[in-house]
């Protein structure tokens, strides 16, 4: 990649602004922060820019309701959309979501017909779709954010429950981004060995629980909003590992075609990412159970994604 990196955060709420704050301070991309209501991402944008001589940062940031100020990014990152409220599964918002994500996918492509697109917007594996879908992008750069932070909130349960460092835990969590997300706890490990040698199945029970309620246990003590801080970190992981090119094998909502023995689902699996978006598929070598699991997980994906008559 050439010239300055750029970054277009779309949706100026609490995940698309902490995100953007997050990948400013981080220094290796400029960002654009874009919302439609007016005066929104033009107030937070300053406010972030404003913190940079104390952080230390030399990006720059700026709010704006026009796409045209989004050209030529380098990576597009979509949270714009409405958050879940007390009492509401993702799967709720889909009929609302998929409208918004239409309609911002098709601007993105015409203002960054070569980005990377990484979704937020929840339910995170029919939106990654939509956006496949309207975009027509290969599913290399199109993605969603789903494994990084379900593997993130099972990190620290897993951490708090043996007294351990948050990192020296390594988690994988795929399918669903939600209900059916599938934990296999014999590919978490700490400091390399298996959980299922460091705690009894009944712990590691309660904890995979807590991990798939992990958005929801947020959403009831907040009552009046979703989680931000763990989402947006996860997705700035995401960023910086395309942007930079590390490779880092993280587990992001894609399409499989033919992985794992699915096609034209898109669930949560390991993947390399780095320039361009999707380098390699990771193929776990999963037992037959498991990949029953999975394959369980991915249908209740499909039904969601026929409710949105694509074809």
């Amino acid at each position: 990649m050439s010239g300055p990196l750029k970054v277009t955060v779309i949706g100026a709420g609490n995940v698309g602004a902490t995100c953007a704050q997050r990948i400013a301070e981080r220094n290796y991309a400029n960002v654009v922060l874009l919302d439609i209501i007016e005066g929104l991402p033009q107030g937070k944008a300053l406010d972030i820019q404003q913190s940079a001589q104390v952080l230390r940062f030399d990006a720059r940031i700026i709010g704006t309701n026009r796409y045209d100020e989004t050209a030529g990014s380098d990576v597009v990152v979509i949270t714009s959309g409405s958050p879940r409220k007390p009492g509401m599964s993702r799967d709720d918002l889909l009929l609302t979501n998929m409208k918004i994500v239409g309609e911002v996918t098709k601007k993105v492509v015409s203002e960054s017909p070569n980005s990377v697109i990484v979704v937020a917007t929840n339910p995170v594996d029919a939106m990654v779709q939509m956006a496949l879908h309207v975009s027509k992008f290969p599913r290399e750069r199109v993605i969603g954010l789903s494994g990084v932070l379900d593997a993130a909130r099972l990190s620290l349960f897993v951490a708090d429950e043996l007294k351990m460092d948050v990192d020296a835990v390594d988690a994988y969590v795929l399918g669903e981004h939600g209900k059916n997300m599938v934990v296999f706890p014999r590919f978490t490990t700490v400091n390399g060995t298996p959980i299922t040698e460091l705690m009894p199945a009944e712990t590691i029970s309660k904890l995979v629980e807590r991990t798939v309620g992990g958005g929801a246990e947020i959403v009831g003590l907040l009552k009046t909003g979703s989680a931000y801080y763990a989402p947006s970190a996860a997705i700035e992981h995401m960023v910086e590992s395309i942007l930079l090119d590390k490779k880092r094998t993280l587990c992001c909502a894609v399409r499989l075609n033919g992985e794992y023995g699915l096609n034209d689902t898109v669930i949560s699996v390991p993947v390399k990412l780095g320039e361009g978006g999707i380098r390699e598929v990771v193929e776990l070598d999963l037992t037959a159970e498991e990949r029953q699991a999975l394959s369980i997980s991915a249908q209740a994906v499909r039904e969601l994604i026929g409710v949105m008559k694509l074809s």
